[in-house]
């Protein structure tokens, strides 16, 4: 990596923070050989704002995502998460966010107080800490008195919200939301989405990516991607207005039919 990308990433954490800009990209862009999977991307995302990252498959979401979670240096550009660069500070950054993938990311074999307190420690809370967000939470989503069971003896449903409760469990500036609704219902579906309201409502930002695009219309702006880059970036009604469009779902497949690429 050449010194002048790290250079031109480096940003003042303080002044930022004073903006209120939780995420910034600039001209962000990662290769794999001749193959460009993120080309030049730009944006920023406010604190607390619930921000829609959508795209086809192979569009470029997830190798970017991976690269705002620290998990993938850049190839060039300049970007920086919670105030921390890409290229500098990715282990600070994982400490500032929060995850959930579609997966859940729970242990199923572990009890739901269990979960609760490995995560709680994975980020580095005090064991009083630990406490006070396990009966916190057994309160808040109404599972008093079933701490003691397994994970996996759940429903689907309440997986889903413990899984979006334990990812910010440390109270993250920032929560990464991968496809974290697929394969529940739509009723389950907008019960997850008060959460998401009640966490941005609480200064918690939310970058979430999802294939439902009745979603993308709950967030306060939308990205679509189409081949690495960023064809459309505004709030919903906004992008319906700007492509003569009903609905979210129509915005989407006319700038997923100027595609080229199937996978990447």
């Amino acid at each position: 990596m050449e010194n002048s990308n790290k250079n031109n990433s480096v940003t003042n954490k303080t002044a930022l923070e004073a903006e209120g800009k939780v995420i910034t990209a600039n001209k962000l862009t990662k290769s794999f050989g001749d193959f460009i999977a993120v080309d030049h991307i730009s944006f920023e995302v406010s604190k607390g704002e619930i921000f829609g990252f959508l795209g086809a498959n192979g569009a470029g979401k997830t190798t970017a995502m991976r690269m705002l979670c620290g998990l993938s240096i850049p190839t060039s550009g300049a970007a920086t998460v919670a105030g921390f660069n890409v290229f500098t500070q990715t282990e600070k950054i994982k400490q500032n966010i929060g995850y959930m993938s579609q997966k859940f990311s729970l242990y199923e074999d572990l009890t739901i107080k269990e979960n609760i307190r490995f995560y709680g420690g994975i980020y580095g809370l005090s064991n009083k800490s630990i406490e006070e967000k396990i009966n916190l939470l057994l309160h808040q989503l109404h599972l008093e008195g079933q701490e003691k069971k397994l994970v996996k003896d759940l429903p689907l449903g309440w997986k889903q919200k413990l899984a979006f409760s334990v990812a910010i469990v440390h109270d993250p500036a920032i929560v990464f939301l991968d496809e974290p609704t697929g394969g529940v219902d739509p009723i389950t579906r907008r019960e997850f989405w008060d959460l998401i309201y009640e966490a941005s409502s609480k200064g918690i930002t939310v970058f979430v990516t999802t294939h439902y695009m009745d979603e993308a219309e709950y967030c306060n702006r939308v990205s679509i991607m189409v081949d690495g880059r960023i064809e459309a970036l505004d709030t919903p009604k906004a992008l319906k207005k700007q492509f003569a469009s009903a609905s979210m779902d129509e915005v989407f497949l006319k700038l997923a039919r100027k595609a080229v690429r199937n996978d990447g």
